[in-house]
């Protein structure tokens, strides 16, 4: 049940029903860098630019992300958010760049500021606070990725 739970915004992306998720979450269409095969990732969105229109994600497995690393490599994906659906032009954010992003969607969601921290600090190994410090190794060793249309 859990994992279903889990894959539930990935369904309703591929029905057609992304825009209940708005800009929060998107859908990201890659190929395999070995195999060729189309993969579908979720992925939460940390910040949305509506001027370019680029969003910005976290790959919380690191750079060892497979679909990180498929994107990269192909320099080639498509993204579903919302009612949209585009190719896009991929880019890793600077640590600097990243480091508003993360200290940004930090205050846009107070709320989930503990389990955003606890979250890091698992991802990480060690505690991860507030401070600038803490958002630079963040920012160093679970990249920022940004999307923006073609």
């Amino acid at each position: 049940m859990l994992r279903a739970a889990l894959r539930a915004p990935q369904y309703a992306y591929r029905r057609g029903w992304g825009r209940l998720f708005g800009h929060r979450f998107l859908l990201l269409t890659h190929r395999g860098r070995r195999t060729g095969r189309v993969h579908h990732t979720m992925l939460e969105v940390l910040r949305y630019d509506a001027s370019t229109e680029e969003v910005t994600v976290m790959s919380g497995r690191g750079r060892r992300a497979d679909w990180l690393q498929n994107v990269l490599a192909s320099g080639e994906a498509e993204v579903s958010m919302g009612r949209d659906r585009f190719l896009v032009d991929v880019r890793l954010v600077p640590v600097e760049e990243a480091m508003g992003a993360l200290a940004l969607y930090e205050r846009r969601n107070l709320l989930l500021r503990p389990i955003l921290r606890l979250s890091l600090s698992l991802m990480l190994g060690r505690h991860v606070d507030g401070s600038a410090r803490a958002r630079r190794q963040v920012a160093e060793q679970l990249p920022l990725v940004a999307f923006r249309p073609r």
